[in-house]
């Protein structure tokens, strides 16, 4: 999975800030009660065998720390999200990284990887330094009803999965939770490549965040379809067992879109979005479903009468406002003065991710605000990492490589292109400004301008 690749990339990252081989760091993590042959670190590098269980990422991460090989929590937290293990608690937090517990451990912009989308950040709901946008107060006002059905869609490291999870938070006092993560489901795994397999796990998945008894083979009737199957269970044990309103919020869902069970899975979701005007069983008038998406769902839904999206109620998320930056400026302890601020808008035009990096980067001690913008295109400056990964699946993806290029040197494609743009968009390197397409951000254009030239 290129996720597993990414981790071992960033493996490699932070051990080579003060290693040169595996066998230096074997004998550091030895003090630290990690003690491994190097082998399992030469798979980890490559993307092999990546670590399950968040205990183990703990324990990488504390020594990892401990050593001066990761620096923030942001950098920890996206890590984490490369392997799909949910971020840094309050608590692992204080236990880890007591320095950063009067500072933010981000802003909001930390969808998960993209082709990684990834930088997981703290808990948005347990952070005091989520910055709100107005998009916020509208879902909190959405989740106050019953029977709701949402999609929050906006390209990568907007800070979907953050409003994903501060909504879920204030959602909870009202009616159980249950969050579901696509990244987690192992969708590019043979074994999980078939609809069976998916819908059978996606079944125990909600069992298992429900905590109720796992019946579902009293349920998995080979003579009904999958959708059929899964619907019994949720109607006749899961909702009834329940006896009460359940908000289930699936990020990610785009990952779902290039299955052969895309419309079967979201077929299912409209009919439980239809059940709720029956008068029987009223049951299902008790579900509310959210789910989160970079890319529109109706390039992918083959019938639109079978799409849960037709309708959802829709909430696009924006980039930051120079406002809003400002008030993340505020948050680190205003590590860059007004004009900085105005500079870092004009660069990252209000990307959330970006921002974040930037401010902690220079609050964290390691640059100036000079420093910052001297080095915004390098490979290992303040915004390498992320601009590495966008480069590598780029790289990985011709088409959409040569239309990036299209883009930055005319600002449009051809209409012939438009798959290929909806993919970009989805990636969060692109936008449309009126009647142009144009790099999402000026840091994107000049450095993709210089890192893909022929």
């Amino acid at each position: 999975m290129e996720e597993d690749k990414a981790w071992g990339e960033k493996f490699r990252q932070f051990y080579a800030r003060r290693f040169k081989t595996l066998g230096e760091l074997g004998l550091a993590l030895a003090d630290y009660g990690l003690t491994m042959d190097t082998s399992v670190f030469s798979n980890w590098q490559k993307g092999q065998r990546v670590p399950q269980k968040k205990e183990m990422h703990l324990l990488l991460i504390k020594a990892f720390a401990k050593l001066n090989l990761i620096y923030t929590p942001a950098e920890a937290n996206e890590w984490l999200g490369l392997a799909g293990v949910r971020s840094l608690n309050q608590e692992e937090l204080k236990e880890l990284f007591p320095a950063f517990q009067n500072r933010p451990a981000a802003s909001s912009g930390d969808d998960g990887p993209s082709p990684s989308e990834t930088g997981q950040a703290q808990s948005a709901d347990e952070s005091p330094f989520y910055v709100e946008r107005r998009e916020d107060h509208l879902l909190r006002e959405l989740i106050k009803r019953q029977g709701v059905t949402i999609t929050i869609k906006g390209p990568r490291y907007v800070g979907k999965s953050s409003m994903l999870m501060r909504l879920a938070a204030e959602a909870s006092r009202l009616k159980r939770v249950v969050i579901l993560d696509f990244r987690q489901f192992g969708l590019g795994r043979s074994e999980l490549a078939n609809a069976a397999d998916f819908f059978y796990q996606f079944c125990q998945a909600l069992t298992d965040e429900l905590q109720l008894e796992d019946q579902i083979e009293k349920y998995w009737d080979p003579a009904y379809s999958n959708p059929r199957r899964c619907t019994r269970y949720m109607e006749l044990h899961l909702l009834k067992q329940l006896g009460g309103p359940l908000l289930l919020a699936m990020d990610e869902a785009d990952r779902l879109f290039n299955t052969d069970f895309c419309d079967d899975f979201f077929g299912m979701l409209r009919g439980w979005h239809d059940y709720r005007a029956l008068t029987s069983p009223a049951i299902w008038r008790q579900l509310d479903l959210i789910l989160t998406t970079s890319t529109e769902p109706y390039r992918f839904i083959k019938d639109p009468n079978q799409s849960l999206f037709n309708v959802s109620i829709s909430i696009d998320v924006p980039d930051f406002t120079a406002d809003q930056i400002a008030q993340l400026n505020g948050y680190y302890g205003s590590p860059l003065n007004t004009d900085e601020v105005r500079r870092l808008m004009e660069l990252a035009a209000g990307h959330p991710d970006l921002a974040r990096r930037a401010l902690e980067w220079v609050a964290g001690g390691r640059g100036q605000a000079t420093d910052l913008f001297n080095q915004a295109t390098d490979d290992y400056g303040p915004f390498g990492p992320h601009l590495r990964r966008h480069l590598d699946w780029l790289l990985k993806h011709p088409q959409e490589k040569a239309a990036m290029i299209q883009v930055i040197e005319h600002h449009t494609l051809s209409k012939a292109s438009l798959p290929v743009l909806f993919r970009l968009e989805g990636a969060g390197l692109v936008r449309r400004d009126k009647q142009q397409i144009v790099p999402r951000c000026q840091l994107y254009a000049d450095y993709f301008r210089e890192q893909l030239h022929e």
